[in-house]
């Protein structure tokens, strides 16, 4: 690791180093840390966390884990942006009292470069004496990985039961097929995006601890409460994902690669006009013409087609652009029911390595499903669609997503681990 890159977004940078092994002891004023991919995640790592204003500079030092005593860590030292985002919104406490968020902090965000490729690390803040928890990161593989794939927990923090079935589900999944490498959401993830101690509380969870997080923005995330304002800037400050996006999205729609795969993700709240879907599908020609993979993936938050009927959504507005663009799998989410699609060209059911395959997960917080009666017919789209599911107001499910060079496979899970849809998508003949 001598020749580790670090970049730090609009942030000084200076060298330090740093052997013995330190216990976490600063977790009140080092917080939210993430790992999140760099454009090629074969050798590079974003890093996002924050501290309170009693510091600035801090140090970012990273080792491979079998590294046990740091000995060849590298660090280097990085000063916060002072950040007001999330300051005097209207929010609720965990006993589930009134109050207005009191955020001024520091945050911080970093890229790594020059990493080893197919390698597990370990990372660590260090500030003032303190030390945060030992968090974890694998960097990308060429030919075989697997992943998560989770969403709409609405994190909340009266109910903390929302978060926990939603950890459970990953932990459900880890069993499925342990260990996988990173961890996709679909948005939705918080309750209301503009509360900061909903964030901050759900990043002391185990999984993002342990794992690489990827993400899109929700409408959820991108709300406070009551919608007295919504922005992108929620989402964009609660991570640091690559700075690759285009407009006001940067930050927040973005590109990266993992091993063969071409990861697109994009923000349906900019794409409410007509004006906003266009520049959002020239972004994505563009960044596919740059970009030839293997696989390539386009996820948003919204779902693409209604679960209850089958009646178009989001589809109608990229079916045609993703048959010219080639795009395998298109992700998204929202609407609390899981939908699988046969292979879709031309708007009709295609054989398979030809067309894209639609997939929306379903809820995970055991408390905000859909109800849906899945044996009637649908009335949309039911030469399209291969399988609907969900439990009710109370469903919780996820994902497993295992990528070769033959196949993506794409398993739905329950709460107990049972099996319910395997989706295959072949590369593009």
């Amino acid at each position: 690791m001598k020749n580790l890159l670090l970049i730090l977004f609009g942030v000084a940078l200076s060298g330090a180093t740093f052997a013995q092994e330190q216990a976490g002891n600063g977790q009140e004023k080092i917080f939210s840390i993430t790992a999140s991919p760099a454009e090629q995640t074969h050798n590079g790592m974003n890093f996002s966390w924050a501290t309170d204003t009693s510091i600035k500079d801090v140090v970012l030092e990273i080792a491979r884990t079998d590294d046990s005593k740091w000995k060849r860590a590298v660090s280097a030292t990085c000063s916060g942006i002072f950040c007001t985002t999330y300051d005097s919104v209207y929010s609720k406490t965990a006993k589930g009292g009134d109050f207005y968020e009191n955020v001024k902090i520091y945050k911080y965000n970093a890229s790594v470069g020059r990493l080893k490729k197919d390698t597990n690390y370990k990372y660590r803040i260090i500030a003032n004496g303190d030390t945060s928890k030992i968090h974890y990161f694998k960097t990308g593989k060429g030919k075989e990985w697997s992943a998560c794939i989770i969403s709409d927990f609405h994190v909340y923090s009266p109910l903390y039961s929302r978060t926990q079935a939603a950890m459970e589900m990953i932990n459900t999944v880890e069993e499925y097929d342990m260990p996988f490498e990173w961890i996709l959401h679909l948005g939705d993830i918080t309750a209301w995006g503009g509360s900061y101690s909903f964030w901050k509380n759900l990043y002391k969870e185990e999984p993002f601890i342990k794992y690489m997080w990827a993400g899109v923005n929700g409408n959820h995330d991108n709300m406070t409460r009551g919608y007295h304002r919504t922005t992108n800037e929620f989402f964009r400050d609660a991570a640091a994902y690559p700075h690759n996006g285009y407009g006001d999205e940067i930050g927040v729609c973005y590109w990266f690669k993992y091993g063969d795969a071409l990861f697109i993700m994009l923000n349906n709240e900019s794409m409410k006009s007509e004006e906003g879907l266009k520049e959002a599908q020239e972004w994505v020609r563009k960044v596919v013409a740059e970009n030839p993979s293997k696989y390539k993936i386009v996820c948003e938050h919204y779902q693409w087609f209604y679960g209850e009927s089958g009646k178009n959504s989001q589809y109608e507005h990229w079916y045609k652009l993703f048959d010219e663009l080639g795009i395998d799998l298109a992700l998204g989410a929202n609407n609390h029911i899981y939908v699988s699609t046969h292979p879709l060209y031309a708007d009709k059911v295609a054989e398979p390595g030809k067309g894209t395959v639609y997939i929306q997960t379903p809820s995970s917080d055991n408390e905000r499903g859909v109800e849906c009666d899945l044996e009637k017919p649908l009335e949309y789209n039911s030469d399209k669609i291969k399988f609907r599911w969900s439990e009710g107001g109370r469903t919780v499910g996820a994902m497993h997503m295992k990528v070769n060079r033959k196949k993506m496979t794409l398993t739905l899970l329950d709460r107990n681990g049972k099996v319910l849809d395997v989706t295959e998508v072949l590369p593009k003949k």
